[in-house]
């Protein structure tokens, strides 16, 4: 035990005395910590030469009062050949840790303790400072990935590698054909339409009344007679409705007598001082058409039960509606009215709803005589190219409509546009 102190005492000796023999005075920094003292360096990568001065910079505008240690700071010097400065991991190599530098004065044998910051420092060989890194192609990326797969992989990972060499395509076997594949492709194509063509067939292909695409006013989107042919345009008599005393007398000769649409714009027009007979005609058409879509699911092929329900209608006009909105099935005489009729005959009726509206239709009304879902009723106007938004009150007065701005409507806008197909993504 006794030579055991006598050895801890000697080494204790050594810390606190100077090789000379005389003991050193410890003390901390006491002047301005702002002042510029000793940093601590780390070099990971090379050990510069004695020979290189090194110069401190501050990052920055420093306050005079902040301490040195604290300081962003970039340290730099430089040989004939090499470059060496402090990186940004001198920040994070202080973080959570403080540093501290004696620096002893051999006159007074005095070590002063003052914290000093740490700079991690790395190289940068002037020769190669300007040489730009050959980029390797994603062939030699997959090369060199199969080489440590092949290497240090897992058996299941040696034999994925191998699959994919053996499935691999070898591009130069195909290069005798390119030239009969492109000549395949381009006779193949020649058969394709152009834009233009394909959406001119596009056009065609909607379940909606001819259009004109190049209409610069609403009223110009929809002819009136290439939806209700002259013929039976002229046959609609409403000398009736117009004599008739009462709302509920003049509804009593309309086929849908429960639709508040139909109702509402017989009895605006037939009580206004100049009634409008050719808007009278369309809403009367209208009515038609709403009686038409309720009852030909059981009567498109009962011709006479069909006339029963829609009274009042002139003959022609059924045998159009049955000619234009039903199909013969095929090897039978008899007809059904298939989902496809159905849109055509909604949008059909619309587009007259919205000419009797001023273009501005209120479809939650529309919805609520079909007893169908807004939603629905929304769509067939949008393929009519309608936008479905809200009013503001200006606009409604300037339309001469009554309602709420929060109600939504149809309203038809030129240029026309309609709704692109959705493209449904696989997952």
């Amino acid at each position: 035990m006794a030579s055991t102190a006598t050895k801890k005492r000697k080494r204790d000796d050594l810390y606190e005395s100077d090789i000379s023999g005389e003991q050193a005075t410890l003390q901390l920094y006491e002047e301005k910590e702002s002042a510029v003292g000793p940093i601590l360096a780390s070099f990971p990568a090379i050990t510069p030469s004695k020979s290189i001065a090194f110069k401190c910079y501050a990052q920055g505008k420093a306050k005079s009062d902040v301490e040195f240690s604290s300081r962003k700071l970039v340290v730099a010097g430089e040989s004939d050949t090499v470059e060496i400065f402090s990186t940004n991991e001198s920040e994070e190599a202080a973080v959570g840790c403080r540093y501290y530098v004696g620096v002893r004065n051999k006159r007074t044998n005095v070590v002063t303790i003052r914290p000093a910051p740490i700079q991690v420092f790395t190289r940068n060989v002037k020769a190669l400072k300007n040489l730009t890194p050959i980029a390797s192609s994603s062939a030699e990326r997959i090369a060199a990935r199969n080489a440590l797969g092949e290497t240090f992989g897992t058996k299941k990972a040696q034999k994925a590698i191998r699959a994919a060499e053996r499935n691999k395509v070898d591009v130069s076997a195909m290069q005798g054909v390119t030239s009969h594949i492109q000549e395949s492709i381009e006779a193949k194509t020649q058969s394709l339409p152009t834009q233009e063509k394909a959406k001119e067939l596009e056009d065609e292909s909607r379940n909606i009344p001819p259009f004109n695409a190049e209409a610069k006013t609403p009223s110009e989107v929809y002819e009136l007679h290439k939806i209700i042919p002259q013929a039976e345009f002229n046959a609609i008599d409403i000398n009736e409705i117009l004599q008739a005393s009462s709302d509920y007398e003049r509804m009593s000769s309309v086929p849908s007598r429960r639709s508040d649409w139909v109702r509402h714009h017989v009895s605006s027009i037939c009580n206004s001082s100049k009634p409008d007979k050719k808007a009278l005609k369309i809403v009367l058409y209208v009515s038609a058409m709403m009686a038409f879509y309720v009852s030909a699911h059981k009567l498109c092929n009962d011709r006479d039960a069909l006339q029963q329900r829609l009274s009042g209608v002139p003959s022609n006009v059924i045998d159009g509606l049955l000619e234009r909105f039903t199909d013969n099935l095929r090897g039978s005489s008899e007809r059904r009215f298939s989902t496809e009729n159905q849109i055509m005959l909604l949008t059909h009726m619309f587009a007259l709803c919205l000419r009797v509206d001023n273009y501005v239709t209120d479809t939650t009304v529309l919805a609520n005589d079909l007893k169908e879902t807004i939603i629905r009723i929304n769509q067939y106007f949008k393929l009519l190219g309608c936008k479905i938004e809200k009013l503001s009150a200006p606009e409604l007065a300037r339309l001469e409509l009554q309602g709420s701005t929060e109600v939504k409507r149809a309203v038809l806008k030129v240029p026309l546009e309609f709704p692109k197909a959705r493209i449904r993504r696989k997952n």
